[in-house]
């Protein structure tokens, strides 16, 4: 499985992820990059520094898989188990 990085950019100050963590793709890259926002919010609060901050998705290799702004994980997500008629 590949290793990803979870690197946070505060601004001009990147807080380096050294350990990563072992997922399937980088879309639960994007879930754990989701989650780990909604906990720092929930736990330091929403302030204006915080809310412009990103976390950038790395690989192995330290190309940026993705990059996730803090403001966007707050944006609420549809209910993808809603059946449509």
């Amino acid at each position: 499985m590949p290793r990803y990085f979870f690197n946070t950019r505060i601004g001009d100050e990147l807080i380096d992820d050294p350990e990563g963590e072992e997922l399937r793709n980088p879309d639960r890259a994007w879930e754990v990059a989701r989650a780990m926002i909604l906990e720092l919010i929930k736990t330091e609060g929403a302030d204006g520094v915080l809310l412009n901050a990103v976390i950038e998705v790395t690989d192995d290799a330290g190309e940026i898989v993705l990059e996730f702004p803090f403001a966007e994980a707050l944006i609420e997500l549809p209910d993808a188990s809603v059946t449509r008629h």
